[in-house]
């Protein structure tokens, strides 16, 4: 039988469906993280934003007490990026994502990493950090009370990536700064599961980002070199094929919308893994318009989708007690478009900023 062949509009309906952007789903945060395999979280405000636009119900305290309750933390996970995941989930995929942190060392200290006795630091900085909950420059000056002539950052870094480590709250919650950290096995009780668990991982990844390819999964854990590694776990998986004739591995029984299945406009939160998750992102943005949204050091923008597709970005400017979301359309947008962004984008605007009293959604 041959394989059927989704199209780019039918991958784009896929996604939305399974990232709860077709329709605002009636679930509660904890259910909705888990779905999602955790939310990029390198600052804190945008998970709260991408829960507020997948969830029919929220507020902000429903995260952040569950942030309290420690039923979610923020931990650096996929692409030894900040990520909010459950703690379930934390514990059950860390050391499936080792692979991911170890590499991120080399790639973003190289040489100045070299030769650094992880597991010496390992065990310095574990009393440490369990004698009470310490920021990262209080652990760099730490370490360089123990190595003096290394380099201070690279060290911090090497234990942030290789001790599982928990950011405590109030880090990581709305409008918070940097905060303290903590070992996950104190913070939450056990240590992470011994077992990598990478099967279950793709087909979670699956069930969140699917139909996809071994290199999107790739992309999306900072993993590399699976495609042999996930073999074993092809024959619970079916084959599909982009119209370009990849393999993309799904889970049976997946949604797989029809192409011209209705998308509301939706606003997206900067680092969402909605954009990132993918090695080819035309399932959601235009090639053209990445240099647009993915700029230097690793920011990724705020945008807007109109028809399941990005179509611009946006931002919000404050001034004195008004605040305004603006939006910066990539291409001409008719007016049941602007219409449905300008009142969606008052109910984001007025969510953000919830202390201004007046409010407006402008165009640019």
């Amino acid at each position: 039988m041959a394989e059927r062949v989704l199209t780019l509009r039918e991958l784009n309906r896929a996604l939305l469906t399974r990232q709860m952007l077709l329709k605002r789903q009636p679930i509660d945060v904890l259910e909705a993280v888990e779905k999602l395999v955790g939310l990029q979280a390198q600052v804190p405000n945008p998970p709260y934003i991408g829960l507020w636009t997948r969830l029919e119900s929220f507020a902000r305290a429903d995260l952040t007490t569950q942030m309290e309750q420690r039923q979610i933390v923020r931990a650096a996970l996929m692409r030894s990026t900040l990520h909010l995941m459950t703690a379930a989930d934390h514990n059950r995929f860390r050391t499936a994502l080792q692979p991911a942190l170890a590499k991120a060392l080399n790639a973003f200290f190289g040489q100045r990493a070299r030769g650094l006795d992880i597991e010496r630091l390992c065990q310095a900085a574990r009393p440490f950090i369990e004698a009470q909950p310490r920021t990262t420059g209080e652990l760099r000056a730490h370490l360089l009370s123990i190595v003096p002539d290394a380099d201070g950052e690279a060290m911090a870094y090497a234990v942030r990536n290789f001790l599982p480590l928990i950011q405590i709250p109030p880090g990581g919650t709305w409008g918070s700064g940097a905060g303290s950290y903590a070992t996950s096995a104190q913070w939450l009780g056990e240590p992470v599961s011994d077992g990598d668990h990478l099967g279950e991982l793709l087909f979670r990844y699956l069930a969140a980002f699917g139909p996809a390819s071994v290199m999107d999964f790739q992309t999306w854990t900072g993993i590399t070199k699976l495609g042999g590694t996930l073999d074993p776990f092809r024959r619970d998986l079916i084959t599909l094929r982009d119209e370009q004739g990849r393999e993309l591995l799904d889970l049976p029984g997946q949604p797989l919308p029809p192409g011209d299945t209705p998308a509301p406009v939706r606003f997206i939160p900067e680092y969402d893994n909605l954009l990132i998750a993918h090695a080819d992102r035309t399932r959601i943005i235009a090639d053209e318009d990445r240099p647009k949204v993915f700029l230097s050091a690793g920011r990724v923008r705020s945008t807007v989708l109109v028809d399941g597709f990005v179509a611009g970005a946006w931002k919000i400017e404050k001034a004195r007690k008004a605040a305004a979301l603006v939006i910066e359309p990539f291409r001409d947008l008719d007016d049941a478009d602007q219409s449905a962004l300008a009142a969606e984008g008052e109910r984001l605007v007025s969510f953000v900023e919830d202390q201004a009293e007046a409010f407006e959604v402008r165009f640019v």
